[in-house]
């Protein structure tokens, strides 16, 4: 072997090893699709703003937006003319991938997928309820201990 293919097969080697698995395979950015309902049927028309720690971004319900991923969870708040604004929070869920990243020794590339955000996913499809209002339980009263 020469001493070239030896330094070009050195550098393809640390190349693989430095980038991340989720960021060549899955990318930075995810495609969502986000739908409005109410009273359980299907809404349209709703704007609707997604964001999270890397951006902002908006759709019209039904619609699809690609979105940076994240591990910080995605706030949706959407408004429709006919309807009180929604919105709820969409949890960022880690990809099994940066596991096996992990145990086949690519600290780095892991590293990488963390940093830029390849490492997460959000759920494919965001619905939204109009009219739905979430009320904290109440806690409930403390029970009195007897002391004999």
């Amino acid at each position: 072997m020469s001493k070239r293919t030896l330094c070009m097969a050195a550098a393809l080697s640390i190349g693989a090893f430095s980038s991340g698995c989720a960021t060549i395979t899955t990318g930075q950015y995810q495609v969502v699709s986000v739908e409005s309902r109410a009273q359980g049927e299907p809404l349209a028309g709703a704007a609707c703003r997604l964001q999270n720690n890397k951006g902002a971004w908006f759709v019209r319900t039904p619609g699809t937006v690609p979105v940076h991923r994240s591990y910080r969870d995605m706030t949706v708040s959407c408004t429709h003319e006919n309807h009180e604004p929604a919105s709820l929070v969409v949890p960022s869920k880690t990809q099994p991938m940066v596991f096996g990243n992990i145990l086949i020794g690519g600290a780095i590339g892991a590293g990488v997928d963390i940093g830029t955000g390849s490492a997460y996913d959000y759920p494919v499809v965001i619905s939204v309820e109009f009219g739905v209002v979430t009320m904290p339980q109440p806690e409930a009263p403390p029970v009195p201990v007897k002391k004999d």
